[in-house]
């Protein structure tokens, strides 16, 4: 099935609700290594997935900065969440934005086509 403009990038960011999203999450955090989930933990500033474990809470080797200021952090996996969320919506306005320009060059394309040029020989054709 074939999508045009609107439908399609309305339809795109209303399928990636949340249970996808944090399945993806969890997919690839899963395939990291252990020095990329240590930098992500330390720049998001959050330690651990997703509250499936407590392990992470306790990690030694988590080296986030609220590891310092507190004994519990904020799990990484809500951090994504919300940063991926913010990112579909502006994702979604440039989507919008972009459909809405394709509708108006269709429109003018087809409302100046047919024009006659008003430099041209009237009997040039004849």
């Amino acid at each position: 099935m074939v999508c045009g403009g609107f439908a399609c990038s309305k339809n795109a960011l209303c399928a990636l609700n949340v249970v996808y999203m944090t399945d993806v999450i969890n997919a690839s955090w899963w395939v990291m290594s252990n020095s990329t989930r240590h930098e992500l933990e330390r720049s998001f500033d959050c330690c651990g997935l997703f509250n499936l474990t407590t392990v992470y809470q306790d990690d030694p080797s988590c080296n986030a900065i609220c590891k310092n200021r507190s004994s519990t952090c904020q799990m990484c996996g809500e951090k994504f969440l919300k940063h991926s969320d913010e990112a579909l919506k502006i994702l979604g306005g440039v989507g919008l934005f972009f459909s809405f320009t394709e509708i108006l060059g269709v429109w003018l394309a087809m409302r100046f086509r047919n024009q006659k040029d008003p430099r041209a020989n009237p009997s040039a054709f004849l």
